[in-house]
């Protein structure tokens, strides 16, 4: 991860926020995507939410610390709009919405009793620095925590050769945009290294195998290696041609109507103090 970071730019996202991409994100909740923090959370406590996204979790975790509150954190106002109408439609008012860089908090030291980014370090050009930041805004007493997917160990089947591609080009659009998608097996030594302690490190999977998730999720990457911003970026920078990712985007198609398809997303998780 070479790239040089400007906080102004803010780290590059490379999913962007297509509406093939949304559709994903927002079937995140916390019970699947943050369920090794809920034994953590009760009323009353304050939770700073780095990378909120379309805010389904956001609102799970506002909801469960009620009447503690909840800041939801991205780097444009756009970004926030999203988390926004999501708890403008659930009726939760305990959220609170900030423009801002997670290597470069605006937040004072020790403003919250929990810190969490989900998906968001494997995109940071320093996850260390954001490790870093995360655990300056924390309590002594509080928790920083941290889940991202791990790309290379993913698995699928049948195995089809142009998902292989696929994962390639994946992985190589994202550290040409200066991050790290094997970031699940790297939190341990991240979060050693930004200096957090009482790490406690953690495993869990999302795995799509029915019929209706893998119609989700194949018509989702269908969409999003043709429209979405890796698709831009990737043709943009030289690393794949059009009728490569039409060619990725049909193997998709063809893996969502097997009665075999399998996919299982690994993912790595921490929870830690914000100090050793």
């Amino acid at each position: 991860m070479n790239q040089q970071y400007h906080p102004s730019a803010g780290p590059a996202y490379t999913h962007g926020h297509h509406e093939s991409v949304l559709r994903s994100h927002r079937w995140r909740t916390a019970n699947n995507s943050a369920a090794y923090l809920l034994p953590m959370l009760h009323p009353g406590l304050s939770v700073l939410d780095v990378g909120c996204g379309p805010g389904t979790i956001t609102v799970d975790l506002a909801e469960i610390v009620s009447p503690g509150r909840v800041l939801a954190l991205e780097p444009t106002e756009a970004g926030l709009d999203l988390a926004r109408a999501e708890a403008e439609r659930r009726g939760v008012s305990n959220v609170d919405f900030a423009v801002g860089d997670v290597l470069a908090l605006g937040q004072a030291d020790d403003s919250f009793d929990v810190v969490h980014a989900h998906q968001v370090l494997q995109h940071v050009p320093d996850p260390v620095g954001a490790l870093r930041e995360m655990a300056r805004v924390c309590r002594p007493e509080g928790v920083v925590a941290a889940r991202d997917a791990d790309y290379a160990s993913f698995a699928w089947y049948p195995l089809l050769p142009r998902l292989d591609d696929w994962l390639q080009l994946y992985e190589r659009v994202a550290r040409a945009n200066g991050g790290e998608p094997d970031a699940g097996r790297r939190l341990l030594a991240w979060a050693r290294d930004a200096g957090l302690g009482d790490i406690r490190p953690s495993a869990s999977i999302w795995c799509y195998a029915s019929e209706p998730d893998r119609r989700w999720w194949g018509q989702s990457w269908a969409a999003r290696v043709l429209e979405s911003d890796l698709a831009s970026t990737a043709l943009a920078k030289g690393l794949a041609e059009p009728d490569e990712l039409q060619a990725i985007s049909r193997a998709w198609v063809e893996w969502s109507r097997s009665d075999d398809g399998w996919f299982t997303v690994p993912h790595g998780e921490i929870l830690a103090s914000p100090a050793s």
